[in-house]
């Protein structure tokens, strides 16, 4: 595994290290195309911004930080910046434009509430939840990123911690296995949820991913500077792989803002 498009850094507030570090160990560990992909910012009409992103007023210190180390290291890795972000359907156009003015190269897509998170209705996906509603949200979001042509590929596309009928999960999140084949997007095993043992990678969706052959990546997620590379994961993903016979494409063709 030579790349990893999946990174973030303190400015998020819930990673850790300096960026350069994240740098240095992908590159010490045969990283040779890396991206950062920072959670988007986003300033929501209340004037409330999540603390779970990158601040507004960090923007251009991320970006100009990242063409620094990018210009330093460029003779042995190629670094693209970008975003993780999610799809909010009312606020998707100006989200992407103020992406594109950022300076952004291109998006992963990460669906971590199924509405904006300032709302009293959104609830973080992780949280168990056994609605059919929730459940239809959640696979409608991601399906209909998947369709805008944005995204280079769905971060952990399984994420939502679904703890209703098994049959309604699996006619669910075929939908998104589907959409992904028909519109080539990939979708990623992540080795965060791997190495943390969260709900995420869940082997339902990883079985699904092998019945559908729906084009799989891999990403690191990192939040530290250790996991800028996993090699512990790596080796979990690779067994699933071969065992669930998946349609692992390797490094994802970045889609250009």
């Amino acid at each position: 595994m030579d790349y990893n498009y999946h990174t973030h850094t303190y400015l998020c507030s819930h990673a850790t290290g300096e960026i350069e570090d994240y740098i240095k160990t992908a590159i010490e560990n045969g990283i040779k195309y890396m991206g950062f992909s920072e959670h988007f910012p986003l300033r929501f009409e209340n004037g409330v911004q999540s603390g779970y992103r990158l601040m507004v007023e960090d923007v251009d210190f991320y970006f100009s930080t990242l063409y620094g180390l990018r210009e330093k290291y460029k003779d042995k890795i190629d670094i693209k910046i970008g975003f993780e972000m999610e799809y909010y359907p009312a606020l998707f156009d100006e989200m992407v434009n103020n992406a594109k003015k950022y300076g952004g190269e291109y998006l992963i897509l990460g669906q971590h509430f199924p509405s904006p998170e300032y709302l009293k209705s959104s609830k973080y996906v992780i949280i168990p939840e056994e609605s059919a509603n929730a459940l239809e949200d959640y696979v409608s979001g991601v399906v209909e990123g998947i369709k805008s042509g944005v995204f280079t590929y769905v971060a952990h596309p399984d994420i939502l911690n679904f703890v209703g009928d098994k049959d309604l999960y699996r006619e669910s999140f075929v939908k998104i296995c589907e959409a992904s084949k028909e519109y080539n997007v990939p979708l990623e095993i992540n080795f965060f949820g791997i190495r943390d043992n969260r709900n995420y990678p869940d082997m339902r969706f990883v079985e699904l991913l092998g019945e559908t052959k729906a084009p799989v990546t891999f990403g690191f997620d990192s939040h530290t500077v250790k996991d800028a590379f996993d090699g512990n994961s790596l080796k979990i993903a690779k067994e699933w792989v071969e065992k669930y016979k998946l349609n692992y494409i390797g490094k994802p063709n970045i889609i250009e803002l």
